[in-house]
């Protein structure tokens, strides 16, 4: 009987999770490896791996800025403040 932890081939909720973790650079050489030999034969998740591949280009690219933590709490405590005047 195969340990499970062993198996070589796994499932696209699997192989959708390692790649995943593969984008961050998280995966283990063996969680590449089963990655890698599941996309050779499963169309879906090579079309998955491709789109997440171009939607961490686009976000690494993107010029988003954040606001500090000042700004969100003062924003907050703005909101919370409205939010008791109108609720009277």
């Amino acid at each position: 009987m195969m340990n499970k932890k062993n198996k070589i081939f796994i499932s696209c909720d699997e192989a959708n999770h390692k790649c995943d973790k593969s984008q961050y650079d998280e995966a283990s050489f063996w969680d590449k490896f089963k990655l890698t030999l599941h996309l050779l034969y499963c169309h879906a998740c090579r079309k998955y791996s491709k789109n997440n591949a171009k939607l961490t280009k686009i976000i690494e690219k993107s010029e988003v800025e954040c606001l500090d933590i000042k700004d969100k709490q003062n924003m907050k405590d703005c909101f919370e403040k409205e939010l008791k005047q109108h609720q009277n």
